[in-house]
């Protein structure tokens, strides 16, 4: 098949599909103006179609547009209350809603969250995410308005019987929060034996950064790239040796490595280990090689501010 008739088929392809296809493209794309364009559109004609509300419902969630999402999921959930994604995708844009207000018109909105997210639960036993939200919820809240550490572990027992490595990683959380560091590193070590997964190692590198011990942080993270083999992880153990001014070698010789490797598939721009670079050669009272790397990184993002501000650092030095 020639490349010009290949062309022709796979443009009329594109046509052909739905409305509600097309939007999923959309979102698939990130391009979320546009799937809310098509099936706003859609809708118009076809006010009543479930699926295209729901679509529409994520097209704003993903422009954090919480009350036109909040609009959308409601529908959804009087439409059809024994359904439990509607009412945890409900529960979900009024807690985000309720994060992007003043905490005294947050407090009107939590009663409103809870109900949902334990609707959700009820309809459904193996909804894995409403757990989760009530984990965090239940953590997040003062126990004041309804925050309680036991029924954060109520959900994360519920996790864990769905799914064991879930289970560790929210009783993790909750420990965690709870200010029990030897609980918390017990239970994100659970986690990765069960599980193994990147997510797991970077819950207990993060844990370990909170609790200031760097030491440990990249031990994990080196773990971590023996199993996965992440060239991402070159850069969190460079960001780890820079941030807290230690193994500082090892941190240049990894960032370094991150650098050689780069694509995009690795999440962190270039820009970032150039800082990071910097840092590390402003620990070790290399002025000019420090302002060399942070010239490069202005130079890659200029319009990053802690940039500009580590430059005026160096230019002190």
């Amino acid at each position: 098949m020639n490349r010009f008739f290949w062309m022709i088929l796979m443009s009329s392809l594109c046509f052909s599909q739905t409305p509600k296809e097309n939007a999923k493209t959309f979102l698939d794309q990130k391009n979320f103006v546009k799937a809310q364009e098509e099936i706003a559109t859609f809708l118009k004609s076809n006010p009543n179609d479930k699926e295209a509300i729901e679509l529409l419902g994520d097209a704003y969630g993903h422009q954090e547009k919480w009350d036109e999402a909040i609009v959308q999921y409601k529908k959804l959930a009087e439409k059809e209350p024994n359904n439990a994604n509607y009412h945890y995708k409900y529960g979900g844009a009024l807690g985000m809603k309720a994060l992007s207000v003043s905490k005294l018109r947050a407090l009107g909105l939590i009663g409103d969250v809870k109900r949902a997210f334990l609707k959700a639960a009820e309809l459904d036993p193996n909804h894995i995410d409403t757990r989760w939200a009530l984990v965090e919820l239940y953590m997040s809240l003062p126990g004041i308005v309804g925050g309680s550490t036991s029924k954060a572990l109520k959900y994360a027992n519920e996790l864990q019987n769905l799914s064991e490595v879930d289970g560790y990683l929210a009783k993790g959380y909750v420990y965690e929060y709870d200010d029990e560091p030897e609980l918390a590193e017990k239970y994100y070590k659970l986690a990765i034996k069960v599980g193994g997964s990147v997510t797991c190692y970077e819950k207990l590198t993060n844990f370990y950064e909170e609790q200031e011990e760097p030491g440990k942080a990249i031990d994990n993270i080196e773990k971590a790239h023996q199993k996965h083999q992440r060239n991402a992880m070159h850069y969190q153990i460079g960001k780890v040796c820079a941030d807290y001014n230690v193994q500082l070698d090892k941190g240049e010789k990894c960032l370094k490595t991150y650098l050689v490797n780069h694509s995009a598939k690795d999440g962190v721009p270039k820009a970032w280990a150039y800082y990071r670079l910097a840092q590390i050669y402003k620990h070790k009272k290399n002025k000019a090689e420090a302002l060399k790397w942070i010239d490069k990184a202005i130079a890659g993002l200029p319009k990053i501010k802690v940039f500009q501000k580590e430059k005026v650092s160096i230019s002190e030095l």
